[in-house]
């Protein structure tokens, strides 16, 4: 029994499960004698439509499931490693595999000759001359794992029962052992793949911060996130390139009670068409040719949290159906395996096309933008709300000024004109990027900001202040004064209402009333 011996050392060094299941019945089946070793482990019920036992099955929640085979026939050399057939799957309590398991106990049959009743396929036995029969339980810490059943050719003595009793100790503990060292490195791979998504979601909250600004429209749209947030509504958000999508994105997560869970994000314009499903949804070693080792998709990696689809128009046409159907069953299957994993997240995504016209021009599946725009969000372009222009351009000269090492620098008064009267065709990127810019260039002397275009025409102001970076308090409340007479003479003394003053300033009515009434300005002014 020397290979029984080796096998026992063998077993304890095996990290795998499949690797360790395959040694296991591989050994055994090459003991002399022996005709056929079988592992089956206990799992869920998986193919209860088309199971030849269904009609028997008391639960079809759990079954065994025949997950190793090894042994050859004795008549036509017939290879008996497959894993198919009538006995794939055994029901609790059903026939000696069956009985085994629910008892928890060994079945032993030293003569099948003598004692047929014990088989399942008498023919068969007759056929291949088996005679002994040993099912042991696969038994660890009080929990069946599942059933070892080898057939022998020839009568069970004692000797070769007392090795698979030990043989079938070992195995549950191996088995146990093994499940935990891969459950050990597919979460070492997650954490792996969520530090470098971590890494990137801190580089761009680095670079844009949190959502800054005070206008009515920032404030309309947070409002919107306020309402959406705490639900479990996919939302889709429409914006111009560089107004901050994945920030509102973020906000929406923040708010809801994912906010524990990760917020996984994937832009689909950077996703080779070939690796889309991959990336979606994982694949399993040797799906494909690269496939080297299991992979965790982004749908699973987003499990209890949010996953951010960025330029999800950007997804091909014949793959958008995948993603509807993943959306619609909360289901999905990794690339080259069959077994169905739950879709455990909430879906926010955003574009800075018209959908509906890609839908109209049959881009993008209507069921699909149905699906994903259940509440959409408009992120107004920054040249619409000038008021957040400030506020932002001052955020991001403190993040420059940290992140580079040099003095904090302030604003001036012609900065926040030029900043404010810029139409920002690149939005809130273009400005970061801008006051960056501006940071290292005056490193040494004042901040000089330099726009790639000539800014519109500013309201006029003092000769004074053309040769100074600051204006006086009485030098200011002049230029404020023009600024409000051109915004009334534009609007035709309208102060209120589409076209009025009010709308040109981007202010409430009230706000600029009060205003003009402090300053002593007519309308008719």
């Amino acid at each position: 029994m020397q290979p029984l011996r080796r096998l026992l050392l063998d077993m304890a060094q095996e990290r795998s499960v499949d690797a360790l299941l395959g040694l296991i019945v591989d050994r055994l089946a090459a003991v002399a004698d022996a005709a056929l070793a079988r592992i089956w482990l206990l799992e869920p019920g998986d193919i209860c439509r088309v199971c030849p036992m269904a009609d028997v099955c008391p639960d079809h929640a759990a079954c065994l499931h025949l997950v190793a085979s090894a042994g050859r026939s004795h008549q036509q050399g017939k290879d008996w490693s497959g894993l198919g057939g009538r006995f794939r799957r055994f029901p609790l309590g059903v026939h000696k595999v069956g009985l085994i398991a629910s008892r928890a106990e060994a079945i032993e049959v030293p003569d099948l000759q003598a004692d047929a009743t014990w088989l399942a396929d008498p023919d068969w036995a007759r056929r291949e001359r088996i005679r002994g029969f040993a099912g042991q339980p696969l038994l660890h810490r009080g929990r069946v794992l599942g059933v070892l059943g080898v057939f022998l050719r020839t009568r069970l003595d004692g000797e070769m029962l007392v090795w698979l009793r030990m043989i079938a100790d070992h195995a549950a503990a191996a088995i146990a052992n093994a499940r935990a060292f891969e459950e050990i490195e597919r979460l070492r791979a997650r954490f792996e793949l969520e530090n470098v998504y971590l890494r990137d979601e801190v580089k761009a909250a680095y670079a844009f911060g949190d959502v800054v600004g005070a206008s009515p429209a920032l404030g309309a749209v947070l409002e919107q996130v306020d309402l959406v947030g705490p639900t479990e509504a996919n939302v889709l958000i429409l914006g111009e390139s560089g107004v901050g999508k994945e920030l509102i994105a973020r906000a929406v997560h923040d708010r809801s009670r994912r906010r524990d869970g990760p917020m996984i994000k994937v832009n689909c314009a950077s996703v080779p068409r070939d690796l889309f499903e991959s990336e979606f949804f994982g694949h399993a070693k040797g799906a494909f040719t690269g496939a080297v080792r299991d992979r965790v998709g982004r749908f699973e990696l987003a499990g209890g949290g949010t996953l951010f689809l960025d330029e999800v128009a950007e997804i091909p046409p014949d793959l958008q159906g995948k993603l509807l159907r993943v959306i619609q069953e909360r289901t999905f299957e990794r690339v080259g395996e069959d077994r169905s994993r739950a879709a455990d997240v909430r879906v926010v995504a955003a574009t800075n096309r018209d959908l509906k016209a890609e839908v109209d021009a049959g881009r993008f599946r209507p069921d699909l933008y149905y699906r994903l725009g259940v509440f959409p969000i408009v992120v107004p372009p920054l040249r619409d709300r000038p008021e957040d222009v400030p506020l932002l351009a001052a955020h991001f000269l403190r993040l420059s000024g940290r992140r580079l090492g040099v003095p904090e620098r302030q604003l001036g008064v012609r900065d926040v004109v030029k900043l404010t009267t810029y139409p920002w065709p690149g939005n809130v990127r273009e400005l970061q990027n801008v006051i960056e810019r501006a940071v290292i260039t005056s490193r040494s002397g004042t901040l000089q900001i330099d726009l790639p275009a000539p800014p519109a025409r500013a309201p006029s102001r003092p000769e004074a202040s053309a040769r100074r970076d600051l204006l006086t308090q009485t030098e200011f409340q002049e230029l404020e004064r023009a600024n409000l007479r051109e915004a009334l003479r534009r609007a035709g003394g309208k102060i209120s209402g589409a076209g009025g003053a009010a709308a040109l300033l981007g202010v409430k009515p009230t706000t600029l009333t009060s205003r003009l009434k402090a300053m002593g300005i007519e309308r008719s002014d």
